[in-house]
Protein backbone atom coordinates (compact mmCIF):
# COMPACT_ATOMS: atom_id res chain seq x y z
CA UNK A 1 0.00 0.00 0.00
CA UNK A 2 1.35 3.43 -0.94
CA UNK A 3 -0.15 5.09 2.10
CA UNK A 4 -3.53 6.70 2.46
CA UNK A 5 -3.82 10.34 1.48
CA UNK A 6 -6.78 12.45 2.46
CA UNK A 7 -7.64 14.63 -0.50
CA UNK A 8 -9.65 17.84 -0.45
CA UNK A 9 -10.75 20.31 -3.06
CA UNK A 10 -11.60 23.99 -3.12
CA UNK A 11 -15.31 24.53 -3.61
CA UNK A 12 -14.65 27.58 -5.74
CA UNK A 13 -12.85 25.53 -8.40
CA UNK A 14 -15.63 23.01 -8.97
CA UNK A 15 -16.85 22.92 -12.54
CA UNK A 16 -20.34 21.76 -13.32
CA UNK A 17 -19.22 19.10 -15.76
CA UNK A 18 -21.62 16.39 -16.97
CA UNK A 19 -21.52 13.00 -15.25
CA UNK A 20 -22.91 9.61 -16.25
CA UNK A 21 -24.20 7.25 -13.55
CA UNK A 22 -24.89 3.64 -14.49
CA UNK A 23 -26.77 1.55 -11.93
CA UNK A 24 -29.63 3.04 -9.94
CA UNK A 25 -29.93 1.03 -6.77
CA UNK A 26 -30.13 3.08 -3.56
CA UNK A 27 -26.44 4.06 -3.82
CA UNK A 28 -26.62 5.05 -7.48
CA UNK A 29 -29.72 7.13 -6.85
CA UNK A 30 -28.08 8.84 -3.88
CA UNK A 31 -24.99 9.70 -5.91
CA UNK A 32 -27.11 11.02 -8.76
CA UNK A 33 -29.05 13.30 -6.41
CA UNK A 34 -25.84 14.56 -4.75
CA UNK A 35 -24.47 15.53 -8.16
CA UNK A 36 -27.73 17.10 -9.31
CA UNK A 37 -27.95 19.12 -6.09
CA UNK A 38 -24.66 20.83 -6.94
CA UNK A 39 -25.66 21.66 -10.50
CA UNK A 40 -23.99 18.85 -12.44
CA UNK A 41 -25.90 17.56 -15.47
CA UNK A 42 -26.34 13.81 -14.88
CA UNK A 43 -27.21 11.18 -17.46
CA UNK A 44 -28.34 7.86 -16.02
CA UNK A 45 -28.98 4.34 -17.23
CA UNK A 46 -30.36 1.31 -15.44
CA UNK A 47 -31.33 -2.12 -16.71
CA UNK A 48 -34.78 -1.63 -15.18
CA UNK A 49 -35.64 1.79 -16.57
CA UNK A 50 -38.40 2.40 -14.03
CA UNK A 51 -35.82 2.82 -11.27
CA UNK A 52 -34.76 6.06 -12.93
CA UNK A 53 -38.17 7.71 -12.52
CA UNK A 54 -37.34 9.44 -9.26
CA UNK A 55 -33.99 10.89 -10.32
CA UNK A 56 -35.38 11.90 -13.72
CA UNK A 57 -38.05 13.85 -11.85
CA UNK A 58 -35.20 15.48 -9.93
CA UNK A 59 -33.50 16.54 -13.16
CA UNK A 60 -31.43 13.63 -14.47
CA UNK A 61 -31.55 12.58 -18.10
CA UNK A 62 -32.39 8.94 -18.86
CA UNK A 63 -30.25 7.37 -21.58
CA UNK A 64 -31.84 4.78 -23.82
CA UNK A 65 -28.71 2.62 -23.94
CA UNK A 66 -25.44 2.20 -22.01
CA UNK A 67 -23.58 3.69 -25.01
CA UNK A 68 -25.72 6.80 -24.87
CA UNK A 69 -25.00 7.18 -21.15
CA UNK A 70 -21.23 6.72 -21.63
CA UNK A 71 -21.11 9.22 -24.48
CA UNK A 72 -22.79 11.87 -22.34
CA UNK A 73 -19.75 12.42 -20.12
CA UNK A 74 -16.01 11.96 -19.74
CA UNK A 75 -16.71 10.65 -16.22
CA UNK A 76 -18.74 7.44 -15.93
CA UNK A 77 -19.64 6.24 -12.43
CA UNK A 78 -20.73 2.62 -12.03
CA UNK A 79 -22.79 1.43 -9.07
CA UNK A 80 -23.65 -2.18 -9.84
CA UNK A 81 -24.02 -5.52 -8.08
CA UNK A 82 -20.52 -6.70 -8.98
CA UNK A 83 -17.87 -6.39 -11.66
CA UNK A 84 -19.47 -8.97 -13.94
CA UNK A 85 -22.40 -6.58 -14.18
CA UNK A 86 -20.02 -3.97 -15.59
CA UNK A 87 -19.07 -6.28 -18.44
CA UNK A 88 -22.71 -7.22 -19.01
CA UNK A 89 -23.66 -3.55 -19.31
CA UNK A 90 -20.65 -2.09 -21.11
CA UNK A 91 -19.80 -4.87 -23.54
CA UNK A 92 -22.23 -3.21 -25.93
CA UNK A 93 -20.59 0.18 -25.38
CA UNK A 94 -16.88 -0.58 -25.69
CA UNK A 95 -16.49 1.60 -28.80
CA UNK A 96 -17.57 4.60 -26.70
CA UNK A 97 -15.10 4.08 -23.84
CA UNK A 98 -11.92 5.54 -25.33
CA UNK A 99 -10.74 8.67 -23.51
CA UNK A 100 -13.23 8.35 -20.68
CA UNK A 101 -12.72 7.61 -17.00
CA UNK A 102 -14.63 4.71 -15.48
CA UNK A 103 -15.10 4.90 -11.71
CA UNK A 104 -16.42 1.57 -10.52
CA UNK A 105 -17.93 1.80 -7.05
CA UNK A 106 -19.26 -1.77 -7.10
CA UNK A 107 -18.19 -4.48 -4.66
CA UNK A 108 -16.09 -7.45 -5.77
CA UNK A 109 -12.67 -9.00 -5.13
CA UNK A 110 -9.36 -7.15 -5.55
CA UNK A 111 -8.27 -9.58 -8.28
CA UNK A 112 -11.42 -8.99 -10.33
CA UNK A 113 -10.88 -5.28 -9.86
CA UNK A 114 -7.39 -5.51 -11.34
CA UNK A 115 -8.75 -7.53 -14.26
CA UNK A 116 -11.35 -4.84 -14.84
CA UNK A 117 -8.69 -2.12 -14.90
CA UNK A 118 -6.80 -4.07 -17.56
CA UNK A 119 -10.04 -4.53 -19.53
CA UNK A 120 -10.71 -0.78 -19.41
CA UNK A 121 -7.15 0.00 -20.49
CA UNK A 122 -7.65 -2.34 -23.43
CA UNK A 123 -10.45 -0.04 -24.54
CA UNK A 124 -8.34 3.10 -23.97
CA UNK A 125 -10.30 4.12 -20.88
CA UNK A 126 -8.87 5.21 -17.52
CA UNK A 127 -10.09 3.24 -14.52
CA UNK A 128 -10.53 3.98 -10.84
CA UNK A 129 -11.69 1.57 -8.17
CA UNK A 130 -13.82 3.03 -5.42
CA UNK A 131 -15.37 1.92 -2.17
CA UNK A 132 -18.09 4.08 -0.62
CA UNK A 133 -17.87 3.76 3.15
CA UNK A 134 -21.25 5.17 4.16
CA UNK A 135 -24.84 4.04 3.51
CA UNK A 136 -26.79 5.69 0.70
CA UNK A 137 -28.56 8.34 2.87
CA UNK A 138 -25.15 9.72 3.93
CA UNK A 139 -23.70 10.12 0.42
CA UNK A 140 -22.74 13.74 -0.17
CA UNK A 141 -22.66 14.64 3.52
CA UNK A 142 -19.63 15.72 5.54
CA UNK A 143 -19.51 12.25 7.10
CA UNK A 144 -19.11 10.53 3.72
CA UNK A 145 -15.78 9.25 2.46
CA UNK A 146 -14.74 7.06 -0.45
CA UNK A 147 -11.57 5.01 -0.92
CA UNK A 148 -10.01 5.16 -4.39
CA UNK A 149 -7.10 3.49 -6.12
CA UNK A 150 -5.75 3.49 -9.65
CA UNK A 151 -3.79 6.03 -11.66
CA UNK A 152 -3.70 9.24 -9.66
CA UNK A 153 -3.93 11.36 -12.80
CA UNK A 154 -7.34 9.87 -13.56
CA UNK A 155 -8.53 10.77 -10.10
CA UNK A 156 -6.99 14.23 -10.07
CA UNK A 157 -8.78 15.26 -13.26
CA UNK A 158 -12.18 14.50 -11.69
CA UNK A 159 -11.38 15.22 -8.05
CA UNK A 160 -13.77 18.15 -7.70
CA UNK A 161 -16.70 16.08 -8.90
CA UNK A 162 -15.84 12.93 -6.93
CA UNK A 163 -15.47 14.99 -3.76
CA UNK A 164 -19.18 15.79 -3.96
CA UNK A 165 -19.97 12.16 -3.14
CA UNK A 166 -17.68 12.04 -0.10
CA UNK A 167 -14.14 12.94 0.90
CA UNK A 168 -11.80 11.01 -1.45
CA UNK A 169 -9.11 8.91 0.24
CA UNK A 170 -6.52 7.80 -2.28
CA UNK A 171 -4.68 4.57 -1.47
CA UNK A 172 -2.32 4.12 -4.39
CA UNK A 173 -1.89 3.14 -8.01
CA UNK A 174 -2.83 -0.55 -7.61
CA UNK A 175 -6.53 -0.78 -8.63
CA UNK A 176 -7.02 -3.58 -6.08
CA UNK A 177 -6.13 -1.51 -3.02
CA UNK A 178 -9.41 0.38 -2.67
CA UNK A 179 -11.34 -2.86 -3.10
CA UNK A 180 -9.13 -4.54 -0.49
CA UNK A 181 -9.77 -1.74 2.00
CA UNK A 182 -13.49 -1.86 1.23
CA UNK A 183 -13.68 -5.63 1.79
CA UNK A 184 -11.61 -5.35 4.99
CA UNK A 185 -13.96 -2.69 6.33
CA UNK A 186 -16.94 -4.88 5.46
CA UNK A 187 -15.33 -7.86 7.21
CA UNK A 188 -15.40 -5.82 10.42
CA UNK A 189 -18.91 -4.58 9.71
CA UNK A 190 -20.51 -7.90 8.79
CA UNK A 191 -18.81 -9.82 11.60
CA UNK A 192 -20.00 -7.20 14.07
CA UNK A 193 -23.55 -7.46 12.77
CA UNK A 194 -23.48 -11.24 13.13
CA UNK A 195 -22.09 -10.87 16.65
CA UNK A 196 -24.89 -8.49 17.55
CA UNK A 197 -27.52 -10.92 16.28
CA UNK A 198 -25.84 -13.84 18.10
CA UNK A 199 -25.92 -11.86 21.33
CA UNK A 200 -29.50 -10.74 20.73
CA UNK A 201 -30.56 -14.35 20.19
CA UNK A 202 -28.80 -15.39 23.40
CA UNK A 203 -30.62 -12.76 25.42
CA UNK A 204 -33.88 -13.49 23.66
CA UNK A 205 -33.64 -17.13 24.72
CA UNK A 206 -33.34 -15.87 28.29
CA UNK A 207 -36.47 -13.78 27.94
CA UNK A 208 -34.88 -10.40 27.23
CA UNK A 209 -36.35 -8.97 24.01
CA UNK A 210 -34.38 -7.16 21.35
CA UNK A 211 -36.00 -3.85 22.35
CA UNK A 212 -34.21 -4.07 25.70
CA UNK A 213 -31.14 -5.98 24.53
CA UNK A 214 -29.93 -3.96 21.56
CA UNK A 215 -29.31 -0.65 23.39
CA UNK A 216 -27.06 -2.49 25.85
CA UNK A 217 -25.28 -4.44 23.10
CA UNK A 218 -24.77 -1.39 20.89
CA UNK A 219 -23.20 0.41 23.82
CA UNK A 220 -20.63 -2.40 24.01
CA UNK A 221 -20.05 -2.27 20.25
CA UNK A 222 -19.48 1.49 20.42
CA UNK A 223 -16.82 1.05 23.11
CA UNK A 224 -14.68 -1.53 21.26
CA UNK A 225 -12.59 1.05 19.45
CA UNK A 226 -11.85 2.96 22.65
CA UNK A 227 -10.91 -0.27 24.44
CA UNK A 228 -8.47 -1.30 21.71
CA UNK A 229 -6.93 2.16 21.55
CA UNK A 230 -6.56 2.50 25.33
CA UNK A 231 -2.95 3.26 26.16
CA UNK A 232 -1.86 2.97 22.52
CA UNK A 233 -1.37 5.90 20.18
CA UNK A 234 -1.43 3.43 17.30
CA UNK A 235 -2.48 -0.09 18.34
CA UNK A 236 -1.48 -1.44 14.94
CA UNK A 237 2.19 -0.62 15.50
CA UNK A 238 2.67 -3.52 17.91
CA UNK A 239 0.99 -5.88 15.45
CA UNK A 240 3.30 -4.76 12.64
CA UNK A 241 6.27 -5.34 14.94
CA UNK A 242 5.05 -8.82 15.88
CA UNK A 243 4.61 -7.82 19.51
CA UNK A 244 1.69 -9.18 21.57
CA UNK A 245 2.22 -8.10 25.20
CA UNK A 246 -0.19 -9.88 27.52
CA UNK A 247 -0.24 -7.33 30.33
CA UNK A 248 -3.89 -6.30 29.86
CA UNK A 249 -5.44 -9.46 28.42
CA UNK A 250 -4.26 -12.87 27.31
CA UNK A 251 -5.18 -15.49 24.77
CA UNK A 252 -5.93 -17.92 27.62
CA UNK A 253 -8.33 -15.51 29.30
CA UNK A 254 -10.13 -14.58 26.09
CA UNK A 255 -10.16 -18.22 25.01
CA UNK A 256 -11.94 -19.21 28.20
CA UNK A 257 -14.58 -16.58 27.43
CA UNK A 258 -14.93 -17.99 23.90
CA UNK A 259 -15.49 -21.44 25.43
CA UNK A 260 -18.22 -20.07 27.69
CA UNK A 261 -19.99 -18.42 24.75
CA UNK A 262 -19.99 -21.75 22.87
CA UNK A 263 -21.32 -23.58 25.93
CA UNK A 264 -24.04 -21.00 26.53
CA UNK A 265 -25.13 -20.95 22.89
CA UNK A 266 -25.19 -24.76 22.88
CA UNK A 267 -27.39 -24.87 25.99
CA UNK A 268 -29.81 -22.44 24.35
CA UNK A 269 -30.02 -24.44 21.13
CA UNK A 270 -28.59 -21.61 19.00
CA UNK A 271 -26.50 -21.78 15.84
CA UNK A 272 -22.82 -22.31 16.70
CA UNK A 273 -21.11 -21.24 13.46
CA UNK A 274 -19.88 -17.87 14.73
CA UNK A 275 -18.99 -18.91 18.32
CA UNK A 276 -17.07 -21.96 17.08
CA UNK A 277 -15.13 -19.87 14.56
CA UNK A 278 -14.05 -17.44 17.28
CA UNK A 279 -13.22 -20.28 19.67
CA UNK A 280 -11.04 -21.93 17.02
CA UNK A 281 -8.81 -18.85 16.79
CA UNK A 282 -8.05 -18.89 20.51
CA UNK A 283 -7.62 -22.65 20.73
CA UNK A 284 -5.07 -22.59 17.92
CA UNK A 285 -3.09 -19.79 19.58
CA UNK A 286 -3.05 -21.74 22.86
CA UNK A 287 -2.02 -24.90 21.01
CA UNK A 288 0.85 -22.93 19.47
CA UNK A 289 2.08 -21.98 22.95
CA UNK A 290 0.89 -18.36 23.00
CA UNK A 291 -1.60 -18.51 25.86
CA UNK A 292 0.20 -15.75 27.76
CA UNK A 293 0.24 -13.34 24.82
CA UNK A 294 -2.28 -10.64 24.06
CA UNK A 295 -5.46 -11.64 22.19
CA UNK A 296 -3.98 -10.09 19.03
CA UNK A 297 -1.88 -13.26 18.70
CA UNK A 298 -4.87 -14.93 17.03
CA UNK A 299 -3.84 -13.12 13.84
CA UNK A 300 -1.18 -15.80 13.28
CA UNK A 301 -3.66 -18.56 12.46
CA UNK A 302 -5.73 -16.13 10.40
CA UNK A 303 -2.69 -15.24 8.32
CA UNK A 304 -1.59 -18.87 8.01
CA UNK A 305 -4.58 -21.16 8.49
CA UNK A 306 -3.88 -24.82 9.08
Amino acid sequence: MNGQQNLTTDLTTRQKSPVAVIGLGPMGQAMTRALLATGHPVTVWNRTAGRADGVVTDGATLAATPSEAVEASDLVILSLTDYQAMYDVLDSATESLAGRTLVNLSSDTPDRTREAAAWAAGHDAAFLTGGVMVPAPMVGTEAAYVYYSGRYEAMESHLATLALLGTPRYLGVDPGLAQMMYQAQLAVFLTTLSGLMQATAMLGAAGIGAKEALPELLSSADSIGDIIRAGEENPGAALDAGKHPGDLSTVTMMGATADHIVETSTSLGLDLALPLAVQAHYRQAIKDGHGGDNWTRIIDSIREPR
